[in-house]
């Protein structure tokens, strides 16, 4: 519905503009037809994630809900560990996760515990992975401090075992005080991904076990996936931000007309310890650029969804839109 009476707006001004004889570049400004498209195909996509996520969160249920038969009914030898990580390694064995046992865990004994009641979570994790060719990991981090993430990555060389996932937004933005709706939850932040796979965006679900949060599950797409997907193939302008202006996904030509550094697909080469976000660096709100600053005030702060530059003699306007399932804004910017 608000993109309904938005466009219904937008088209209220075309026909003012017109009567009025305003220019090419006005009318022009209020055709959001191509972002429009942009953004229900991705919106389209991304949102069968929803479902999926679901779905784990409901199977993660019905595990603990038959915790005692299931233990009883299982065996351990689907992993081995080796100083609290799982010694399976990448391309190995393609239905196996990777799992790491904190050193914060309470009991070493009840996380073995937890693994094993959990391990059957390992065909749903591979199941969604191998359904969309745009999802880069499943995973789960549990209250005990367990993780779980599927495909496997080399966990030796990229965490260490005194790491604690519930200092991470993946965990963090779905706790009680976060999310006190219990519901899925998409993370509009992009962050680098601590087990290496670049600029990761996500969807996670807390589980409960009546009021206490066992586990907060995830899935992943790395950022170039999304750019590659929707914004490279038209060839235009476009950029992903956040409310907040930090830049989520850019086309190369849309980074460069801004005059932002190139979004380098920085991986971790070493042990990550806390989230790294692209904070000022890639923040519209924060540009060097005076217009560009202004454009971002006017658009994320004042909601106006066109912007005419002025003074840039290499920018000429840009026009934004809503995305509806993640608290983004799509912007086309066009230079001269």
């Amino acid at each position: 519905c608000y993109m309904k009476s938005k466009t219904w707006i937008l088209s209220l001004f075309t026909s003012v503009f017109l009567s009025c004889g305003v220019s090419d570049n006005s009318i022009e400004l209020t055709d959001n037809s191509n972002l429009e498209r942009i953004v229900e195909q991705m919106e389209g996509e991304l949102s069968a994630l929803n479902t999926e996520i679901v779905g784990l969160k409901n199977y993660h249920e019905f595990l603990l809900e038959n915790r005692d038969s299931i233990l009883a009914n299982t065996k351990m030898d689907r992993y081995q560990f080796r100083n609290g990580k799982s010694t399976n390694r990448p391309g190995v064995d393609s239905d196996l996760s990777t799992i790491l046992i904190m050193d914060k865990t309470p009991s070493y004994e009840e996380a073995l515990q937890e693994i094993k009641l959990t391990n059957s979570l390992d065909s749903l994790f591979k199941a969604v992975k191998d359904k969309y060719d745009f999802v880069a990991q499943v995973y789960s981090n549990s209250s005990s401090y367990i993780s779980r993430v599927y495909p496997a990555y080399d966990v030796e060389d990229l965490m260490i075992n005194d790491v604690d996932v519930t200092t991470y937004n993946f965990y963090y933005e779905g706790n009680e005080e976060n999310n006190p709706s219990r519901n899925f939850v998409w993370i509009p932040e992009a962050y680098v991904d601590p087990v290496g796979r670049g600029w990761i965006l996500s969807i996670i679900q807390p589980v409960y076990d009546q009021d206490h949060l066992v586990t907060v599950l995830g899935i992943d797409i790395t950022v170039n996936t999304i750019i590659d997907k929707f914004l490279s193939t038209d060839q235009e302008n476009l950029i992903i931000a956040t409310k907040t202006g930090d830049i989520v996904a850019a086309s190369n030509s849309a980074i460069d007309a801004l005059r932002f550094p190139p979004l380098k697909n920085h991986v971790y080469k070493e042990t990550v310890q806390q989230d790294n976000f692209r904070i000022s660096d890639y923040n519209l709100l924060n540009s060097k650029n005076l217009e560009v600053r202004k454009m971002a005030d006017q658009m994320l702060l004042k909601d106006v969804p066109y912007f005419e530059f002025s003074e840039d003699y290499n920018l000429k306007s840009a026009k934004m839109i809503h995305f509806d399932l993640i608290d983004w804004v799509l912007i086309e910017v066009n230079p001269k």
